[in-house]
């Protein structure tokens, strides 16, 4: 008998195969979802609704870095504008200079914070997103598994039940047999006219029977010489 792999050997020869593999985000994949349909979402919520979290913050951070990036340009521009009027004693230019430079330095920390999001994220991404397909694949196992069992039981029963079948089958051809030899012989030995007095079910105009012994050679597979087709007729001439 094949040995059962336990839980925690699954998860790590899940993390063997997966290893130096590129992963796609499975939340992003519609099939994934269709997958899921199939062998169930237990214990994907929490990890789906984190994963999916993940890579909208990652969306955003990296939207507002484009936008910030876009500003502190135009700020540095201004700045350099500034500077000649500041320069050449202008008060207003000179509150402006300022002003551009303190946003400028508001954009670079928040810059600063974002480089190190834009650097963690996608290794927090990579985790969620491997802790999703691991558990996906232990319910996917999980559920071949359990098929693979009662595939094995259906099939022992359908094994048996064609055993029992032709059985069966047999058993009703001798059965017939049978009632054909006895019609044969009350109609011989006491005529059609008291035939008729007895309401038979058994009608030798509609079932044609083979004899009990060549029933019993077909079960054994072989047929009689005198009836080669096995119908229980004799050969056409």
């Amino acid at each position: 008998m094949k040995k059962e792999t336990s839980g925690k050997d699954k998860s790590e020869q899940f993390e063997v195969s997966l290893r130096g593999k590129k992963v796609p985000v499975l939340t992003l994949d519609p099939k994934w979802y269709r997958l899921l349909d199939r062998v169930g979402n237990e214990d994907v919520k929490a990890l789906e609704e984190k994963l999916n979290a993940l890579l909208k913050r990652q969306g955003k951070v990296n939207t507002e870095t484009k936008e910030i990036k876009k500003i502190k340009k135009r700020l540095m521009e201004e700045i350099v504008g500034y500077a000649d009027e500041a320069a050449a004693g202008s008060a207003e230019a000179d509150q402006k200079l300022a002003e551009s430079k303190r946003l400028l330095e508001e954009a670079n920390e928040r810059l600063a914070r974002y480089d190190d999001e834009i650097l963690d994220l996608p290794q927090q991404i990579e985790e969620a997103n491997r802790g999703l397909m691991r558990i996906t694949m232990e319910h996917c196992y999980d559920t071949m598994q359990e098929n693979t069992d009662e595939i094995e039981e259906l099939d022992d029963w359908i094994r048996n039940m064609r055993i029992q079948l032709k059985k069966n089958l047999i058993r009703k051809q001798e059965m017939e047999a049978k009632n054909h030899e006895i019609y044969a012989f009350m109609h011989d030995v006491f005529g059609p006219d008291v035939m008729e007095l007895f309401d038979l079910r058994y009608n030798p105009e509609e079932q044609h029977p083979v004899s009990a012994k060549e029933a019993k050679q077909k079960e054994a597979g072989t047929e009689s010489p005198a009836d080669p087709q096995g119908n229980g007729q004799p050969p056409v001439a």
